[in-house]
């Protein structure tokens, strides 16, 4: 008869192990189930994972963890979307929002008449038709209504907030609801003789603790996952050119934007994150292209506030683990693998990891096919987040330095070339399963690197020119009147959630 797991040992902390040892103990409630955390406070977490996507909107409201509470803890602020500046060509800039854009007409996909308008020689922003853009251009913010008047008004945000302050208030919920927190150093991984299972760790006080269930959250050298499984890493270096990036945190000056900025540079690109308390600024860059000492000055020179600490780096492979889960182990956060911060995919991917183990949460039998089927599901994830990333370099009008002209000049994976062939040939945008980023996003990006597609869908020249002008007009109204409304980010931040600093 099988046996239900009754022992989860989590190893690593940060923000991948806490949100982890969270999603379980909930889970744990009214279950047998006894979950332990094992971390060193000597061990150094990246920690500098501080913008988010609006799935996070969601993983805390399961949690049952009160918004405005969570966004004081963490000094958080709103994050709308990200704007990308001199990616395409310099001095120019796009904003890719955590919406759709306009209305469909006559049931046809809105951005077809603009493709029509575009192909008749008009001028149009896609751009315009976002209430998103609208509020990010003004500096301004409101939460999204619950049921909104209008889908121009359906949107969605994430976080900007300090990613150890969100491990410290998500390990005071794991430990409130049960969690054993222990703070030593794993010095030895034993594994049984017979099957290759992880049978329980050593810790560097001589302890050994027994699990069934083994969450591996030790960062990019894989402790348990790598070490000691020998699981493998796939590694994408040849689509995704950066691998080093440097961090430092400076002072807030001037207003608080309600998004992400992503400047391009010369070898990779620099993120700025405004937070209640301060700023997050990192240039990631490729070391075949920039030297880590002209990267760092790069970085300090174009800061916009005095730093509040040294500049740290941080050397990674992008790929991933060939497996997430391997026998009794499962793989979260940097163990699992990396691809950059570009859309702030790391904290999404630790959560949507933790939904397939808690969807396949297995018994001490541990059905081959149920972990096979969990890796199936996350390596597409992946692989899709990859493309979508291999997308923002591949399509770079840039050709001023040696990184971007082998950015552009660069094979890429089947999958996205064909996606991008098919819009460009008809406006078509292709979506697979498990897609990270929706058809919109995938359009912010062919408008805004000015993949522009020859055709349009016939069906869109069934509406009058006067008629279509017309409700185009009236979107833009509707959404730049709405926009005008919402208070500045900084006074809602005031008014609603201002944390003590």
């Amino acid at each position: 008869m099988v046996k239900p797991i009754n022992k989860i040992v989590i190893v690593g902390g940060g923000t991948a192990g806490w949100m982890a040892a969270a999603s379980l103990a909930k889970y744990a409630q009214g279950k047998s189930l006894d979950i332990c955390l094992i971390e060193s406070s000597s061990i150094q977490t990246v920690g500098v994972g501080e913008a988010t996507i609006p799935n996070i909107v969601e993983f805390n409201r399961i949690l049952g963890i009160d918004e405005i509470e969570l966004i004081k803890a963490t000094k958080a602020t709103f994050k709308l979307g990200i704007q990308f500046e001199d990616w395409h060509q310099k001095g120019e800039s796009f904003f890719h929002p955590f919406a759709d854009y306009g209305l469909k007409i006559d049931q046809l996909e809105f951005h077809q008449y603009l493709n029509r308008l575009a192909a008749g020689g008009e001028k149009v922003s896609i751009q315009d038709y976002s209430f998103s853009c609208a509020l990010a251009k003004l500096g301004h913010f409101a939460q999204p209504h619950p049921q909104p008047p209008s889908p121009l008004a359906d949107y969605s945000y994430a976080y900007h907030f300090d990613a150890s302050l969100y491990a410290q208030f998500l390990q005071k919920f794991a430990v409130n609801l049960g969690v054993t927190h222990i703070d030593a150093k794993v010095e030895k991984v034993n594994l049984h003789s017979s099957n290759g299972f992880i049978n329980s760790v050593t810790l560097d006080d001589g302890r050994d603790i027994e699990g069934q269930l083994f969450i591996d959250c030790s960062g990019f050298k894989g402790l348990l996952i790598e070490q000691a499984l020998h699981t493998g890493y796939e590694d994408w270096s040849h689509w995704l050119f950066c691998d080093t990036a440097v961090a430092v945190q400076t002072e807030s000056v001037g207003v608080t934007n309600p998004y992400t900025r992503s400047i391009a540079g010369d070898a990779g690109w620099q993120w700025r994150i405004p937070l209640q308390h301060r700023t997050g600024n990192g240039y990631i860059y490729s070391s075949q292209f920039e030297k880590d000492e002209d990267a760092e000055n790069k970085l300090l020179e174009t800061l916009q506030g005095k730093p509040i600490n040294q500049p740290r780096k941080i050397a990674f492979t992008p790929g991933r683990r060939k497996q997430i889960w391997n026998k009794n182990c499962f793989a979260l956060g940097l163990a699992s693998g990396f691809l950059e911060p570009l859309e702030s995919t790391s904290i999404s991917l630790v959560q949507t990891a933790i939904a397939k183990l808690l969807n396949f949460f297995p018994d001490t039998d541990f059905n081959p096919y149920d972990i096979a089927e969990v890796n199936r599901l996350h390596n597409r994830e992946v692989e899709n987040i990859r493309d979508f990333l291999i997308l923002h370099y591949k399509m770079t009008g840039r050709s001023d330095t040696d990184f971007w002209r082998r950015c552009q000049a660069m094979e890429i994976p089947d999958l996205l070339a064909h996606k991008m062939g098919v819009y460009q040939s008809r406006g078509h945008i292709v979506m697979t399963d498990n897609e990270s980023f929706q058809s919109a996003s995938w359009l912010t990006m062919y408008q805004g690197f000015n993949h522009l597609s020859k055709r349009f869908d016939p069906r869109a020249e069934t509406v009058e020119l006067a008629v279509l002008r017309q409700k185009l007009a009236q979107m833009r109204q509707s959404i730049d009147s709405a926009a005008q409304q919402a208070m500045s980010h900084d006074s809602f931040i005031d008014t609603h959630c201002r944390a003590q600093l």
